[in-house]
This record gives structure tokens, sequence and C-alpha cells, in this order.
């Protein structure tokens, strides 16, 4: 699970500082996973051979959107769905938080890399090598290297703050 503290200013022109949480379980990973002809990472990783970068961008959104949700109080659910039945990612789609994240992602390869890496139970059998070569397809030679699961496991919390500065998206 990812916790992203976010800065924005409302469309009712109020500056607001808000957390954000991000997550996809092991069965949703697997559904994304099967649900593309020769698998997800594979598929990406064609489209960016080929400079799809529109399909790209769309895959990349989608997978923001599938992350997002709420943690229940009790702490036993990640909720990605209102009451009403709609999204909750379809209803974070329509902030401008979600227009600050998605423009820091789709223009920073390291940001990209360390919100997909956050989202991914730790435990997930991915090999270390195999991350890397997805990372590289997308972001080129310069992607940030994937720290090892072992590392992850010993360094990283059950919810990782962002600790990068807060992007300011107000206009004077």
């Amino acid at each position: 699970m990812l916790k992203k503290t976010i800065k924005y200013t409302d469309y009712n022109g109020v500056e607001r500082t808000e957390d954000f949480l991000f997550n996809l379980t092991k069965a949703e990973i697997m559904d994304m996973q099967m649900g593309t002809a020769g698998g997800l990472a594979d598929m990406i990783a064609s489209l960016v051979r080929s400079q799809n970068m529109p399909e790209i961008i769309r895959i990349f959104k989608n997978i923001i959107l599938k992350a997002y949700g709420e943690k229940s109080a009790d702490g036993k659910r990640f909720v990605k769905t209102g009451p009403n039945g709609e999204s909750l990612g379809q209803q974070f789609s329509e902030t401008e938080a979600f227009s600050i994240l998605y423009m820091e992602l789709a223009t920073d390869s390291k940001a990209a890399a360390k919100f997909v890496n956050g989202i991914i139970p730790a435990d997930m059998e991915v090999s270390e090598a195999k991350q890397n070569e997805v990372m590289k397809e997308l972001f080129g030679e310069s992607a940030p290297e994937v720290a090892s699961q072992e590392t992850a496991q010993i360094t990283q919390a059950p919810v990782e703050e962002v600790v990068n500065p807060v992007v300011n998206n107000t206009q004077n």
C-alpha cells in the first residue's frame, strides 16, 4: 500500500493537502496480467518498443485508477467502490489531485517506478531482474533499479509515506 500526500487547489479555490491511498492486491494484479494476451508486462514492453505512447499512458492511467481506494476504519478492507456503486478511482480522476499525480508520474520515471513498486504487495513473486527489465523497457537505460524483495521487506513499512516535496499547484 502506498500513501501519497498531494497539495492542490480544489475547484472552489481552496488550497488542500490530503493523503491518498493506492494498493493492488495479488488477485487484482493476476486479473490484469491474465486479462491481457501475453501478459500485461509483455504487452507494455511491446507498446514501448513500438513507441505507442498514447496506449502506454492509457494503461498507466488505468493502473493509477485501479489502485486508488480508501482503507476501512478497521483496516480489514481496501475499499474501491463508493456507496452509490461508482468507482472511487473514477471519483479521484475528477480531482485536481489526480491531475497533479498523473503529471508527476508521466514526467518523472523515478517517481513512476516508486509508485508502481509501492502499490504492489511486497511479497509478490516477481523477480528483481524481470522488474528491472520492464522498467528499462518503459523508461530506457536511465530507469531506476528496483530494490530486491529482501531489501524491500526489511526497509518498507506497511504504508509508505512518500517524502518527496509536495507539488504546489496554487495560482496567484
